[in-house]
């Protein structure tokens, strides 16, 4: 579990009045406005309006079967949405009847907003003048290339916001990954092989795409952070958009294959896409079976161990979520107390998107060969090079991030272009190896002569 207060974006340092050797003061905490708070926010109550609406539809037309699926992922969402705000905030360990009444609603994420903005308001009259700090936080930086610890003085009020902040942030993806995806897959089924598309599916549609390209990108920066704890991490304007393009068409592109994929094959590609999700969801507990390590009991120290059972079924279920559309940013390691993989596993990066590209590949194939009755009026080798493009084009700002605008790479042992030089010249140094040993092995044999 990562920290839950909150630093200055960009914090001043003052490096004489130290507090102790080698660790400076800085200023305090600014609080800021809970722009991502309220966009959060707007996202679920849009998308569960427009799936409502939608659910009034086909039930108005007697579409029965979408009817039923999209209710399902909006509930299902709803509902893993409202126990990851009760889970954060620890609800179930104090007296608020009101906001578990709001929950029981689901309507937890808007008291929960309001919540948020009254404490900013409240504070924002004071004048942003905090209280007495209670707690204090170290966090590293890279300040001209070297390492210094900095310590900030955390106030209540705005250890309270970034709470709020910390919650919604596991909210959106829970949210995106966990009922954005499918609904967006379910929606656009549907659109494609009714070749009709109504105001209120294009709502649901266009709510459902943003949830999921937010959820994506807020994926790596929380990844950031917690591989990086102990550091202060600030991503600019240019880092958050080379983000944003990166996963919009890593996700856009691979939801598109995989709706062209199930309109072709109909009913033949459930088990293809079934036995796929079911390699991600327990490739985490086969690693940790044949570890032999022990269940983490330090995951919440009021946990059973089947509330930690719990927890690590839900976390790898939102695993599996995010690895099936996009990658995850983060490897899974449930024997350990922090569930993740905290060094940058290169391998683990380059197998996901090797295994994705080739799925796709055979996915758009499929399509090309077999789609005929799907989109009569366009051309199939053009649609299936331009998803492929797409992914490609994702897999290169990917690349590009990595190598020239991750906020840490300076830490990095090896970049991008280090493996791909592995890589591509894996033989070559190898084979220079082998030459090479002759040649001293009769310079040993000359010296002994």
């Amino acid at each position: 579990m990562d920290r839950v207060f909150e630093i200055p974006e960009e914090p001043s340092v003052e490096p004489i009045s130290s507090l102790e050797e080698d660790v400076i003061r800085g200023t305090n905490p600014r609080f800021t406005f809970p722009f991502g708070i309220l966009f959060s926010t707007f996202l679920y109550c849009g998308e569960a309006a427009s799936a409502l609406y939608m659910v009034r539809i086909y039930r108005k037309n007697s579409e029965t079967y979408w009817m039923a699926y999209t209710f399902s992922f909006f509930m299902f969402s709803s509902i893993m949405v409202q126990l990851t705000l009760i889970f954060v905030h620890r609800d179930l360990t104090k007296d608020k009847p009101l906001s578990l009444f709001m929950h029981l609603i689901l309507l937890g994420p808007v008291i929960r907003c309001l919540e948020a903005m009254i404490k900013y308001l409240t504070l924002w009259k004071k004048g942003g003048q905090e209280e007495p700090y209670v707690s204090l936080t170290r966090k590293k930086m890279l300040i001209n290339g070297e390492e210094v610890l900095i310590e900030w003085e955390v106030g209540h009020s705005i250890r309270t916001l970034a709470m709020h902040r910390s919650a919604y942030k596991r909210m959106s993806q829970i949210q995106a990954f966990l009922g954005s995806v499918p609904q967006l897959t379910c929606q656009l089924y549907v659109t494609l092989i009714s070749a009709d598309v109504p105001l209120g599916r294009a709502v649901l549609i266009v709510f459902s795409l943003i949830s999921v390209t937010y959820g994506a990108t807020l994926c790596n920066m929380l990844a950031i952070q917690i591989k990086y704890d102990e550091y202060k991490i600030r991503l600019g304007p240019l880092e958050v958009l080379c983000i944003t393009i990166w996963r919009t068409l890593e996700i856009t592109s691979r939801l598109m294959i995989l709706v062209l994929f199930s309109a072709t094959l109909k009913l033949k590609a459930v088990p293809f896409l079934l036995l796929n999700f079911l390699i991600i969801l327990f490739e985490p507990w086969v690693k940790f079976w044949r570890s032999g390590a022990h269940m983490p009991n330090n995951i919440e120290k009021n946990f059973s161990r089947l509330g930690t059972l719990v927890v690590l079924i839900s976390v790898t279920v939102l695993y599996a979520g995010i690895n099936f559309s996009c990658w995850s940013a983060l490897q899974l390691k449930l024997a350990d107390s922090d569930l993740v993989e905290k060094g940058q596993n290169w391998g683990h990066m380059g197998l996901h998107y090797s295994v994705r590209l080739l799925e796709n590949v055979i996915m758009v194939l499929v399509f090309k060969f077999f789609g005929a009755k799907v989109l009569l009026n366009y051309c199939h080798s053009l649609i299936a090079l331009q998803l492929i493009i797409a992914y490609l084009i994702s897999i290169g700002f990917m690349l590009l991030f990595f190598q020239y605008l991750h906020p840490l790479r300076s830490l990095f042992t090896h970049n991008v272009v280090d493996c791909l030089h592995c890589v591509c010249c894996y033989q070559h140094p190898r084979g220079r190896v082998e030459n090479s040993e002759p040649s001293i092995d009769a310079e040993a044999r000359q010296s002994i002569v």
